[in-house]
C-alpha cells in the first residue's frame, strides 16, 4: 500500500513544478493528497489525472481565512491532516537592494514566510488531533548565503530557518516534527522562466559546471528526500535542515586533470 497509506498530505503550490512532483510522490505511496494553490485549473487537472485520493483546493497561503477554510474542507473529506508541505514560494525579479520596490519585498515575505507561518498555525490542531504528524518547510540554499540581486527571496528563506526551528521546539512534545528542506537549483518554471517578462531566467545566468555535480536537480530528486523526511525512517529528525544541492554550497569542485601525455 505504500509508506503513507491512509495519511493525508497538504502540499501548497501543489500544481507547480516541485509541488506537482511532491503530490505525485505521496499519491503513489498511498496518501490522500491535497493539491492546494491559486491555480484552480491546474489543480483540478492534476487531481483528475491522479483520480482517487486527490483533492484540489483553492488556497492563497498569505490569507488566514483561506487556510481555515482549507483545513475544514480537508478534515471533512479525509479526516485529520498528517503532513503539511509548505512548498509555495515566489522569486523576486533580479535587482540590487537600492532599486528593489517595497511591494516586491513585502510580496516575497507574504508568500515565503507568512504563508508558512499561517500554514503551521492552521494545521497544528488537526495534526494534534490525529496523534501527531510532520511539517516540512521548503527553503533554499539561498537561506545559507547572501545572493546579490535577490535580497527579498534570500532574506525570506533565511527567515524560514528560524520559523522551522521555533516550531520544532514548540510542537515536539505533541509528536509533531518540523524540518526544512533546502534545494539547490532545480529544473522548474521558477528557474527556467523569467520572474518578469523581458528579464532573463535564472537558468540563463546560472551554470552548474563548477560544482561537484554539474547539472540542475530534477524535481523528483527533491521529492524522494521529502518522502524520507516525512516517513518513520526519519523519526528522530526535527528542527533539521536537509540540503540537496549537488555541492553548490561547497563551492567550486576540483576539476579533473587533463591528460596531456603524448
Amino acid at each position: 500500500m505504500g509508506r503513507f497509506a491512509g495519511q493525508t498530505v497538504i502540499v501548497t503550490g501543489g500544481s507547480g513544478g516541485m509541488g506537482s512532483s511532491h503530490v505525485r510522490g505521496y499519491h503513489a505511496e498511498g496518501a490522500n493528497v491535497v493539491i492546494a494553490g491559486r491555480d484552480d485549473d491546474a489543480g483540478r487537472h492534476l487531481a483528475a489525472q491522479l483520480g482517487h485520493r486527490a483533492l484540489p483546493v483553492h488556497l492563497d497561503v498569505a490569507d488566514e481565512d483561506h487556510w481555515a477554510a482549507v483545513v475544514r474542507e480537508v478534515e471533512g473529506h479525509f479526516g485529520p491532516i498528517t503532513i503539511l508541505v509548505n512548498n509555495a514560494g515566489v522569486q523576486n525579479p533580479a535587482a540590487p537592494i537600492e532599486h528593489t520596490e517595497l511591494h516586491t519585498w513585502e510580496h516575497a515575505f507574504s508568500v515565503n514566510v507568512t504563508g508558512q507561518f499561517l500554514g503551521i498555525r492552521a494545521v497544528t490542531p488537526s495534526l494534534r488531533k490525529g496523534g501527531g504528524g510532520t511539517i516540512v518547510n521548503i527553503a533554499s540554499t539561498m537561506a545559507h548565503v547572501g545572493t546579490a540581486y535577490y535580497a527579498p527571496y534570500t532574506a525570506s528563506k533565511w527567515a524560514v530557518r528560524g520559523l522551522t526551528k521555533t516550531a520544532a521546539l514548540e510542537l515536539g512534545r505533541d509528536n509533531i516534527r518540523v524540518n526544512s528542506l533546502h534545494p539547490g537549483v532545480v529544473s522548474t518554471p521558477l528557474i527556467n522562466e523569467p520572474a518578469i517578462p523581458g528579464q532573463p531566467a535564472i537558468a540563463d545566468l546560472y551554470s552548474p559546471e563548477p560544482f561537484a555535480i554539474p547539472r540542475l536537480a530534477e524535481p523528483s530528486e527533491i521529492t524522494r528526500l521529502l518522502l524520507f523526511i516525512t516517513s518513520p525512517d526519519a523519526s528522530f529528525a526535527t528542527g533539521s535542515e536537509f540540503v540537496l544541492d549537488g555541492g553548490l554550497l561547497l563551492g567550486p569542485a576540483l576539476q579533473p586533470e587533463t591528460d596531456n601525455a603524448a
